[in-house]
């Protein structure tokens, strides 16, 4: 499984070279913005100081959902809550839930917004999951270096040493398979968009057994929908 950083337009070319450096030092390698600033710039190569690499082979993108076309997971961060999604997760409860889909997922993404309000609901809705870090107080609140740093602990079992699944088990992002499917029934039979989206949210605390029971649920209903 891939673990993608995406960083939602950057402001300060120096978070972006601590956050390349955060994610080099833990083990990851892939990051990606969403319209950045100039993070080419000195003051962000002399943060990424090791980590220049990385840097430069930024993937950048104009909007989020470009940045997400290839991802089968995907994790917003927020530092408050949204009143789009139900249920939040801490960043140390996230490796879990990642390290259960290992089999039915190839790529993952974190996404961190902006320094000054993070990411906009819009965005948020993309996420399958969101996530934040338990502070005692609202402020001084984590700059967006610091926040990427104590992710990329929080998830460097998956790049440091931790076994890897056989590749063959992983060729098709089952994750993935599985929300296209379910949107498709929950379309055809009518569901309501406040319980569709509830549903769907669900799918992110979902680990390898569940999807694989719940690919042969839907086939089994799809079945049945046809003959109908």
């Amino acid at each position: 499984m891939e673990i993608h950083f995406i960083l939602v337009e950057p402001t300060v070319p120096e978070n972006v070279g601590a956050s390349a450096r955060a994610i080099k030092t833990m083990g990851f390698k892939s990051l990606r913005l969403v319209n950045p600033c100039n993070y080419l710039d000195d003051k962000a190569q002399m943060l990424a100081h090791g980590s220049v690499k990385i840097l430069k082979n930024a993937r950048v993108f104009s909007n989020l959902k470009d940045a997400l076309h290839d991802i089968d997971f995907v994790i917003g961060t927020t530092a408050k809550k949204r009143l789009v999604k139900n249920e939040y997760y801490t960043c140390l409860e996230i490796y879990e839930l990642i390290k259960r889909k290992s089999k039915t997922v190839n790529n993952t993404a974190i996404v961190f917004g902006r320094e000054s309000k993070g990411l906009l609901n819009s965005e948020i809705k993309q996420c399958d999951i969101v996530s934040s870090i338990p502070m005692k107080t609202k402020y001084p609140s984590l700059n967006l270096a610091q926040t990427v740093m104590i992710y990329a602990y929080s998830l460097s079992p998956l790049a440091l040493g931790e076994s890897k699944p056989d590749k063959k088990t992983v060729d098709q992002s089952q994750m993935l398979v599985l929300k296209e499917n379910i949107s498709r029934l929950m379309k055809t039979i009518g569901i309501k968009p406040n319980v569709f989206g509830r549903i769907m949210e669900r799918l992110g605390a979902l680990g390898d057994g569940d999807i694989h029971l719940l690919h042969s649920l839907c086939y089994k209903l799809s079945q049945k929908l046809d003959k109908a």
